[in-house]
């Protein structure tokens, strides 16, 4: 039975965690939200999740560094800076981040990578995702797990042949971009196709999430599997054994 330190406990992703971690046999010794310090709790978790916000995420890598706690990341949004901040962790501390949780999602970006790698640069990448309403950050954490999935299947960056929000007279695609498409409404719990485009057919790989204890349950077994490793940085990938 693992202690779990939940930061971020009172989202959407927090409540869905707090019950994940109750259906595994785990407890959860603390959980903190925004303005609050995980800090003088860490010590007392055996392994933090941290689902909260960018802006956060030094404070809470900090906090589990000095602990010398593994920390699993599901905070969307990051940027850069946030990466580099990830990896230097790292060095101290077992560090799982991903964009999604998802068992399935993790099999479908590798099969992305995969497609990616073997169609060639002659069939057009395009990442379609959909979200409810409320959702704040576009394209989605997901999407761009995907696009640089199939960013890695063709060797290139995804930063460098990124395309989104076309709008007006935008021109033709341009060769060996990898496209993205946002939707927002509803209640929608996070939908994503890939869509791979050739001359005169087409491949869709696509995935449906009917509800966030997917991702809940699947950051409780990335947390599992985390807390027997040694420092690092690693992927629901190296959970899956992929």
């Amino acid at each position: 039975m693992l202690q779990f330190g939940v930061i971020g406990h009172k989202g959407r992703m927090g409540q869905a965690l707090e019950a994940a971690i109750a259906d595994a046999g785990h407890e959860m010794c603390v959980g903190v939200d925004a303005g609050g310090n995980i800090g003088p709790f860490a010590a007392q978790c055996d392994v933090l999740v941290d689902f909260s916000a960018p802006e956060a995420l030094g404070a809470n890598l900090g906090a589990a560094k000095v602990a010398g706690k593994p920390v699993v990341v599901g905070t969307t949004g990051l940027g850069e800076e946030h990466f580099v901040m990830l990896a230097e962790a790292a060095r101290a501390v077992p560090v799982l981040q991903s964009g999604n949780f998802s068992l399935g999602v993790t099999l479908m970006a590798y099969l992305v990578r995969e497609a990616a790698a073997r169609l060639g640069p002659d069939w057009d990448i395009e990442v379609l995702e959909m979200h409810h309403r409320m959702k704040v950050d576009a394209p989605s954490g997901t999407a761009k797990l995907l696009g640089d999935a199939a960013a890695a299947g063709r060797g290139i960056s995804l930063s460098d042949n990124m395309e989104s929000g076309r709008h007006g007279m935008t021109g033709a695609r341009a060769e060996g971009a990898i496209g993205f498409a946002t939707l927002r409404g509803g209640t929608v719990a996070g939908e994503h196709s890939v869509i791979f485009a050739g001359s005169e057919e087409r491949l869709t790989l696509s995935h449906s999430a009917e509800n966030r204890m997917i991702f809940a349950r699947g950051a409780v077994r990335a947390a599992e599997w985390l807390s027997g490793q040694g420092a690092g940085r690693y992927t629901m990938n190296d959970v899956l054994g992929l």
